[in-house]
């Protein structure tokens, strides 16, 4: 996957199109990420002590990859994500500045 753990995204298509996050967990297999404060979903709460109310919370849920482009640090820009091989160890680099992500 072109996208891992810690990375600035922005939402390319869909309800949340135009935002901004970070990247909080990646599912490879399914191709999907979660970011924080995109995708949310309302979950309702039991109360844990008794004379306590329930509440509702949000929480970010997972989106398919497709819907994310990944922001470079160096140009700041939204980016395609390509490889490159030095020796024997492989890096991603972004296909505008042709810098190391």
């Amino acid at each position: 996957m072109k996208i891992r753990k810690g990375d600035n995204i922005i939402v390319i298509s869909g309800k949340d199109k135009g935002k901004k996050g970070k990247v909080l967990q990646v599912a490879p297999k399914q191709d999907r990420i979660i970011v924080e404060a995109i995708n949310l979903r309302k979950k309702h709460a039991k109360p844990k002590k008794s004379g306590e109310k329930g509440e509702i919370i949000q929480l970010p849920r997972f989106f398919h990859i497709s819907n994310a482009k990944l922001i470079c640090p160096k140009c700041s820009q939204s980016a395609r994500v390509g490889y490159k091989v030095i020796g024997d160890k492989k890096f991603r680099i972004c296909k505008k500045c042709e810098q190391e992500i």
